[in-house]
């Protein structure tokens, strides 16, 4: 199973790149937007996977049993169940940044690829608009 996982290293790496490229401001040409749009349907769905692989990573930090036993020995020492959480929290922040990062990037291509979709919607309606204008004066001749 764990040959499936994406190592953390990569996420972060493949994370970075689709970061860049979300930060890109797209124009209104509609020829933009369907290609920005292909590349963001890719995103959303590689972006899905590196969020699960990233909960995989989360968890088997939580999990673990370092993790195990500060959780027990707080737990002894009467410490609260919120400090407890708090403890494996911040223990556990570089994987809890890489599931925040994944569902922002995932999040957003997925705005963006509807604001594509709006774009490409908008340039028919405008295409259907000028071609009826045409017909008309046309047909006033």
């Amino acid at each position: 199973m764990n040959i499936l996982i994406t190592p953390k290293e990569q996420i972060c790496k493949e994370l970075t790149d689709i970061d860049s490229f979300l930060n890109i401001t797209m124009s209104e040409n509609a020829e933009e937007a369907v290609l920005r749009g292909n590349d963001l349907a890719v995103y959303v769905a590689r972006s899905g996977k590196l969020l699960a692989d990233a909960k995989y990573w989360l968890n088997e930090a939580m999990n673990s049993e370092t993790m195990k036993t500060l959780a027990e020995t707080a737990k002894n020492a009467k410490a609260t169940a919120t400090a407890i959480n708090a403890l494996v929290n911040s223990l556990c922040r570089e994987e809890r940044y890489l599931v925040d990062w994944c569902e922002r990037c995932n999040r957003t291509a997925t705005h963006q690829l509807s604001w594509c979709v709006t774009v490409i919607s908008k340039a028919k309606e405008e295409m259907k608009m000028t071609g009826m204008y045409n017909n008309n004066n046309r047909q006033k001749c």
